[in-house]
């Protein structure tokens, strides 16, 4: 489904309309889709380093707290000079929590599709993160996402403790189900227990360091 977002003569656009000018929208709330890539970063730097950063042969990502990045979505076009200098960019990974209302959820989801689409119309190379909470999350987690394709996951923080390691399996599980990715990036430990079936089943793992360094390990069976 597309649809044109009209401007409101005299009206500020408080909900950032503009980034999803001309978008194709994906499931009952409407996501914002963002079209597939096949592509393996050489590295990661993370968004709040990438403002100084000469590196630009590696992806931007957002794995860190909300507050590090929010500014990308009250300021977006500020960004995007800083962006274009680089390889490309994982969507912003604003936090799901179980605690959280399911409104505010379904909204830090849309917020992630509405970047990733605006960087995309903008020239930049976009892979999606995917991220979710507990079942409430899965009729919307994985909306705009286009099936068969490169998709990034955090596993930083979410593997130690036994509840959040559950939780994490159980999403995953539900966006391999849905997305049949080609190649799933991991920022955070990518343990046999969680990944060997996806190996098993033909999906390329590839895992980064949860400090950002330079190395990538592509997982094997």
């Amino acid at each position: 489904m597309s649809r044109t977002n009209y401007s409101r003569k005299g009206c500020k656009d408080v909900f950032r309309s503009f980034l999803v000018r001309n978008a194709t929208y994906d499931g009952s709330l409407e996501m914002p889709c963002i079209k597939s890539v096949d592509v393996i970063p050489h590295k990661l730097t993370v968004f709040s380093k990438s403002i100084r950063s000469k590196d630009f042969n590696s992806f931007v990502h957002f794995f860190e707290d909300d507050v590090q990045f929010e500014r990308i979505w009250n300021a977006p076009n500020r960004y995007l000079p800083i962006l274009k200098n680089f390889d490309g960019v994982i969507t912003p990974d604003f936090s799901l929590y179980r605690d959280m209302p399911l409104v505010m959820q379904e909204w830090n989801t849309y917020r992630n599709r509405a970047i990733g689409y605006w960087l995309q119309e903008n020239g930049i190379t976009v892979i999606p993160n995917i991220r979710f909470s507990d079942e409430r999350s899965y009729a919307f987690c994985c909306d705009g996402v286009a099936k068969n394709g490169t998709i990034a996951v955090g596993s930083h923080g979410c593997v130690k403790v036994n509840i959040e390691r559950i939780y994490f399996e159980r999403g995953l599980r539900e966006t391999v189900k849905k997305l049949e990715p080609k190649r799933i990036l991991v920022y955070g430990v990518a343990p046999d227990c969680i990944f060997k079936d996806y190996i098993k089943a033909g999906i390329e793992i590839i895992q980064y360091d949860s400090d950002c360094s330079s190395s990538r390990k592509v997982v094997r069976a």
